[in-house]
């Protein structure tokens, strides 16, 4: 009965005996266990059976007549192809020498004779076990060391991914900001070792790129950062550097520079070709940058302090009129530390209550009856006087104060309106206008916020109007509709602050739910004795009246902006014509008095 295990069934084994009764007792045994079996009566047919094809394991007599079993071992181990067979030894010698000297060749095993086919059978099992468990070791070791190999080259190639990925931009495939900072300390560095050296950074912003991004979407204000990057890398020689170092921000290492002359070429022809539309799929799309030049010197201590400077030039680029560059000096490093320094002071105004409320009187402009205050926020100084909010405004909304600045505003506001109320100095229908900024647009309770006051206050939601600008509205309409709604149905009055600076469409113009619109002073003060043409001030006048709103012209400095208004049917107006922001008691005393009133018939 066939009793060999699955794994070994077919095995080839070899038997080499020159005794013909052996051979034909083992083969039997062994064929009935469904073993495959082969027999060699001697040494040479042994080795050239092998040869033809090698066995699964060899039973090797020692004693015969041309080669014996230990010479025939040797030749086996000796040769690569065939140094694996295990090889049993089936002999009458029993001396512990002959057995030592078989092991000592290369045998697996050594079995005496006479045997016992129990034995044999197992020792067969036992080795072929054995070999079996070298063999799937060895494919396993195979196999690891294929996907080793396999997983070091993808390594290697997710590490040379992950590097590129590391130092450059993806959407443009420029240096990214990390590559950059390299390459400036290396420039920075040869700077230091050879003083005739001379290099510059550019640091170029956008302007007007989140107007595209927003209006035309991200997938074309990408297609643009694309074109923009293949642009600006027509104007540079092999050894400078453009990066993006994100957004719409990207710099430019020029490097290495003869004077001062090159590096203001280059800023022109940039200037110069983002002077030229850009066709990205059907829209033709104008863009120009503000360009920060900060002349490189071994003084620098670190390639930070270039870009810093640089950034700070961009600045008064902007500031100077956008669409320009500018080269960085010594003097705007310190204004930008007294910036700094107005950011931590403002942090203390807030706190120690340094900030006060002014108040501009709105006015009926056929009638001159003043019906309500716009809430103008002013610093209150300890050493500088009074501030405008000119100068701390941008800086709150840049350090994240603009919330709790703007609500700290309207609850001063709504309180002031209250007392004056009590006072009966205001009747129910004067009302409050305060402005609000884009982040407080954004605030997730801002709604919670104004209910709030007008609990604490106890005033009519129709007394307060909220004042947002074009830019805030246009930021992210369906969210800011949605606020508005929520403002609208609780009665408080909406209005857009100056209208016609921004970008907003007229279609989105229509859903909003606003009760005014307010003419930027900056269209008022195109009105002069000589003006025949009233520029936007008749059209946005038009579109108010399309959309029943009422308008508020700001920035009334003459009797003939305010006479040309009133021709033109605007409804209401402030300006210093009538009266500058005041303070709470002096403005509620002004529209008590007569003083202005010499102005109306």
């Amino acid at each position: 009965m066939n009793q060999s295990h699955p794994d070994f069934a077919k095995a080839d084994i070899l038997i080499v005996d020159d005794t013909p009764m052996n051979l034909r007792l083992l083969s039997t045994m062994l064929s009935e266990q469904g073993y495959e079996v082969r027999q060699a009566i001697s040494g040479k047919m042994a080795l050239t059976a092998v040869q033809t094809c090698p066995p699964s394991l060899i039973l090797l007599d020692i004693m015969m007549p041309d080669l014996d079993g230990y010479q025939i071992c040797s030749s086996l181990k000796s040769d690569p192809k065939t140094a694996d067979i295990p090889i049993i030894f089936l002999s009458a010698l029993d001396d512990v020498l002959d057995k030592v000297k078989a092991f000592k060749v290369g045998g697996a095993d050594y079995i005496t004779k006479p045997f016992e086919f129990e034995e044999i059978l197992a020792r067969v099992q036992n080795q072929l076990a054995l070999k079996n468990a070298k063999n799937k070791l060895s494919s396993l070791h195979t196999q690891l060391e294929k996907r080793v190999e396999q997983r070091t080259k993808q390594l290697e190639v997710a590490n040379a991914k992950l590097l590129k990925m590391a130092l450059h931009d993806p959407l443009t495939g420029l240096p990214n900001r990390r590559a950059l900072m390299q390459q400036l300390e290396q420039v920075l560095n040869q700077a230091k070792r050879d003083v005739n050296a001379q290099f510059a950074v550019l640091f170029l912003d956008c302007d007007r790129f989140k107007v595209v991004n927003d209006s035309l979407g991200h997938l074309v204000g990408d297609q643009l950062l694309i074109a923009l990057s293949r642009r600006l890398e027509t104007l540079l020689n092999p050894d400078d550097i453009l990066a993006r170092l994100g957004g719409d921000e990207f710099t430019i290492i020029l490097n290495p520079i003869e004077n001062k002359n090159r590096v203001i070429e280059v800023a022109n022809s940039i200037l110069e070709v983002l002077s030229q539309p850009f066709q990205l799929e059907e829209h033709e799309v104008f863009i120009n940058a503000s360009i920060g030049i900060a002349l490189g010197h071994p003084d620098y201590k670190n390639p930070e302090h270039l870009l810093r400077d640089a950034d700070t030039a961009v600045y008064r680029a902007k500031a100077l009129g956008r669409g320009r560059y500018h080269i960085f000096d010594s003097t705007m490093h310190v204004a930008a530390i007294n910036i700094l320094e107005l950011e931590t002071e403002l942090h203390r105004a807030i706190k120690q209550e340094e900030l006060v409320v002014y108040y501009q009187p709105i006015v009926v402009l056929n009638t001159g009856k003043i019906v309500g205050f716009e809430a103008l926020v002013r610093w209150q100084h300890p050493t500088r006087g009074l501030i405008s909010p000119q100068s701390f405004i941008p800086i709150a909304e840049e350090i994240g104060l603009i919330i709790p600045l703007g609500n700290w505003v309207l609850s001063q506001s709504c309180h002031q309106l209250r007392k004056w109320q009590r006072e009966n100095r205001v009747d129910d229908s004067f009302f409050i206008s305060v402005n609000l900024s884009t982040r407080q647009l954004t605030q997730l309770d801002l709604v919670k916020y104004v209910d709030k006051i007008l609990d604490e206050t106890e005033i009519s939601p129709q007394c307060l109007k909220l004042e947002i600008t074009e830019s805030a509205l246009m930021e992210n309409p369906p969210v800011a509709i949605e606020i508005l709604q929520s403002l609208r149905r609780r009665g408080i009055q909406l209005g857009i602050d100056d209208f016609g600076t921004g970008y907003s469409s007229l279609s989105y113009l229509h859903y909003f739910p606003l009760d005014t619109l307010k003419i930027d002073q900056s269209f008022v003060k195109q009105i002069d004795e000589r003006s025949t043409d009233l520029g936007l001030v008749p059209v946005i006048i038009n579109i108010a009246e399309i959309l029943k709103m009422s308008v508020i012209a700001e920035g009334i400095e003459t009797v003939t902006q305010f006479k040309q208004l009133v021709a033109l049917n605007c409804q209401f107006g402030q300006g210093y014509l009538f009266s500058p922001p005041l303070a709470g008691e002096e403005a509620i005393k002004l529209m008590l008095s007569n003083e202005y009133q010499q102005l109306f018939p």
